[in-house]
């Protein structure tokens, strides 16, 4: 059997919702970003404006599998005009082989950033032709269950809806933990950091002491912002400080290790390919990764990260991983990954979860836990036509 064809194509896969929030929307300029330095350019000024990207990997008999990640504007050309070309005929079994001629064949112009996505979408499709070619779920070729079921937390990345009213709404759905993003970086100073740690307090009185809350500066930090943050919110006892430096800034996570050993630091979303988790792993400079298997390189690359992880004595939380079941798979099998990410809102409140599903065929969270589908693959409920309905 060999790999038939490789396409990629522009999708708008955003859920429709039925029901009407029970609380309004109200203007706000979102989460802190490391944009902040600008206050005259809005999000809309700075973001592309480029939808997701389907691939779809189909094989001699016409079996196919899917894979979904984001930046079409640039990833749809390099996946139909350089990586398919160079792994169609392969086999689609040799899961290893394929990542690792994509790995190599992007190196002349950097396997990170964009090109990580691009790979991803190839790299998860091809998992889920593998376990349908094998009628067998992913998560029993990587490995099979580790657990029974895999415990959840809410990320509250959507605050038009106002954070009291969305994390009073994630207990409701049986949340045991919740995230909170910032909204100020090092541009308010002192102030800024009074009113993050106002935020955190709030929190931790209106979910009470057993309910755990991280907190994540989205790549927005600097080392001693970072420092006289992680001090001011010490009496809130926040799970993690996440995601607080520029991704490639590598010079300043040895720093902030150094200045706050106490502090439990996750990072690793915009991470790409393997090398900085190793890098991170070996010296110690976080507690927790956070690959998301649609950028950091796709299922394969999160199995090399969990037993990175695992070798080093660290913990796992995929970033997304409970929206998508490419990380409720690797969840499921992994012993490194303890929890998973219900992130992109969870659902504004009164909104049942079911309604938020992007990819049909993907379970929902159940009073704070999941469990992956059993059916072959990634488990997908839509057909070709589904998919090219969504194409733009």
């Amino acid at each position: 059997m060999k790999i038939r064809s490789i396409k990629a194509v522009e999708v708008d896969v955003t859920p429709q919702m039925k029901t009407k929030p029970r609380v309004p929307q109200i203007e706000t300029g979102g989460f802190v970003s490391p944009m902040a330095r600008y206050p005259e350019l809005s999000r809309a000024d700075w973001g592309n404006p480029w939808k997701r990207t389907a691939c779809v990997v189909t094989a001699e008999d016409g079996t196919w599998g899917f894979g979904l990640t984001l930046h079409s504007g640039v990833t749809v050309p390099l996946i139909n005009d350089h990586l398919a070309p160079l792994i169609e005929g392969e086999n689609p079994m040799a899961t290893e082989r394929v990542w690792d001629l994509m790995q190599k064949a992007a190196s002349p112009y950097g396997i990170a950033g964009v090109t990580s996505f691009a790979i991803s979408a190839v790299d998860n499709a091809l998992w889920d032709l593998k376990g349908k070619l094998l009628g067998r779920p992913v998560y029993e070729l990587i490995g099979g269950p580790q657990k029974d079921k895999i415990f959840c937390y809410a990320s509250n990345t959507d605050i038009s809806y106002g954070t009291e009213n969305s994390i009073e709404w994630f207990l409701e759905l049986g949340f045991k933990a919740v995230k909170l993003f910032l909204r100020e970086g090092p541009e308010a100073g002192l102030a800024g950091i009074n009113r993050s740690a106002e935020l955190v307090a709030r929190t931790r009185e209106q979910v009470g002491d057993d309910i755990e809350i991280a907190v994540d500066g989205w790549m927005s930090l600097n080392t001693d912002y970072a420092v006289r943050l992680s001090e001011a919110l010490r009496p809130y006892r926040i799970k993690w400080l996440e995601d607080y430096m520029l991704p490639d800034d590598f010079d300043s996570y040895f720093k902030l290790r150094q200045r706050i050993p106490y502090q439990t630091l996750a990072t690793g979303e915009h991470w790409y390919g393997v090398h900085p988790f190793a890098l991170a792993a070996g010296q110690g400079l976080v507690d927790i990764f956070q690959p998301d298997l649609q950028w950091v390189g796709g299922m394969t690359a999160g199995i090399k990260i969990c037993h990175l992880a695992e070798a080093y004595g660290l913990t796992v939380i995929p970033h997304a991983s409970a929206n998508y079941p490419y990380g409720q798979h690797l969840a499921f099998a992994m012993p490194a990954v303890t929890w998973a990410e219900r992130s992109e809102g969870v659902s504004p409140p009164g909104v049942p979860l079911e309604e938020m599903v992007v990819l049909p065929g993907t379970p929902v969270i159940k009073d704070g836990y999941i469990r992956p589908s059993d059916a072959p693959g990634f488990g997908f409920e839509f057909d070709l036509d589904w998919i090219e309905n969504k194409a733009t």
